[in-house]
């Protein structure tokens, strides 16, 4: 029996997510939008009968099991640790900092039997799920470098929004970075523990956003990560990550991993392998026949993993007959917000390190800052 879902999200994700989530069987008995007027449009179009600009209203419906947040990053903590509260299953896109993740991985453990998980749908995207798979059989060898590479056009939103601000969670580090970042380790089994980072602002106004008012978040990212190994030899795995959002054209995403014996490459959807010797790349999964919805504003790895993602939501609720219990298995590749307060923690080290100029080593929260610890510094310091 699948559980009625509530929706929050008003952007490009939400209107490919609900009618995915129809395909599969799911009800979508709400949708919140920041404003009654863009929720009342949007749950017309959708077909879904209630509609809100209060976050309790969906929270609170009678209906709804599972809530699906896919809103602007500074306001997911709060309706992602109320829901659970509340007793709701949660799918979530990143929160705004590590403290949020935090505060939200310390209600996932407070609520062990609910699902919580963050949405990055690369990991369910075929193409992936075989490189990691490959990896594991050994097709590469002992790993060794990781390279990616993103090009696409502009992530700002047509009008002044959180797309445009750093501290709101905006910028290709922050929306597109993170996942890649998730990504790396679900196919390493590793995680970093020092980085290096360079981000930059190229396009600080243009003809939409002008005036007093600047973009601050970035466009352009680069950085490198050592991930596990630490006490090993070989010192662990290499990565090196370029983002670049000044590209006019098609959206392009390339993983590609190397190892001793040979590297795996995955362009789009598509995964293509070489062994050392070989004259040539081999195709391995030729996932191109994609008989879904072509959205402008989604590009086809993450349309393509949110499909496979909604199908193991199916597959994980329709396992038991309780609306809200489910199943681990068919979701077990799905990160969990401890994965993602680890993939925050990382982001916030390659801003840092493009501050100094140096390597920061990754140290991951284990208690929440006191709120208060600038401030009994500052006081203390008078003291003295």
């Amino acid at each position: 029996m699948l559980p009625g879902v509530g929706v929050f999200g008003m952007g490009s994700t939400a209107r490919v997510l609900v009618p995915l989530l129809k395909a599969e069987g799911f009800e979508v008995h709400a949708l919140w939008g920041q404003s009654e007027e863009e929720a009342c449009c949007l749950a017309k179009e959708l077909g879904i009968p209630f509609h809100t600009s209060r976050s309790d209203d969906v929270l609170l419906h009678q209906d709804v099991d599972l809530v699906c947040i896919y809103i602007p990053p500074s306001m997911t903590r709060q309706i992602a640790v109320k829901a659970l509260g509340i007793g709701k299953n949660v799918v979530c896109e990143k929160a705004a900092t590590a403290v949020d993740l935090f505060k939200m991985v310390t209600a996932a453990r407070y609520y062990p039997q609910l699902l919580s998980i963050m949405g990055n749908t690369l990991r369910f995207l075929p193409a992936f799920v075989a490189m990691r798979q490959l990896l594991l059989e050994g097709y590469v060898g002992e790993l060794q470098v990781c390279d990616v590479r993103v090009y696409g056009p502009s992530l700002l939103d047509e009008s002044y929004g959180w797309t445009c601000e750093e501290l709101m969670g905006g910028g290709g580090l922050h929306t597109v970075g993170s996942a890649i970042i998730d990504l790396l380790s679900y196919l390493t089994g590793a995680r970093a523990h020092r980085v290096h980072g360079l981000l930059r602002t190229f396009v600080q106004q243009n003809n939409l956003i002008r005036g007093i008012r600047r973009v601050t978040s970035d466009d352009f990212c680069f950085f490198q990560m050592l991930m596990g190994g630490t006490g090993s030899s070989s010192g662990g795995v290499c990565c090196t990550v370029t983002l670049n959002f000044n590209m006019p054209g098609s959206f392009v995403q390339e993983v590609m991993v190397v190892g001793s014996t040979g590297r795996l490459v995955a362009r789009g959807t598509e995964l293509y392998g070489q062994r050392n010797g070989s004259k040539g790349e081999e195709l391995l999964l030729d996932d191109s026949g994609w008989v879904g919805p072509e959205v402008k504003d989604m590009p086809l790895p993450q349309l393509r993993g949110l499909s496979s993602m909604v199908k193991a939501l199916r597959q994980s609720f329709q396992a038991h007959e309780e609306r809200r219990s489910w199943a681990r298995g068919p979701v077990a590749m799905a990160p969990t917000f401890e994965d993602g307060l680890y993939v925050q923690t990382v982001v916030e080290a390659v801003k840092r390190s493009s501050c100094s100029g140096e390597w920061e080593c990754v140290e991951i929260m284990s208690q929440e800052p006191d709120p208060n610890h600038n401030l009994c510094e500052a006081l203390q310091r008078n003291k003295n």
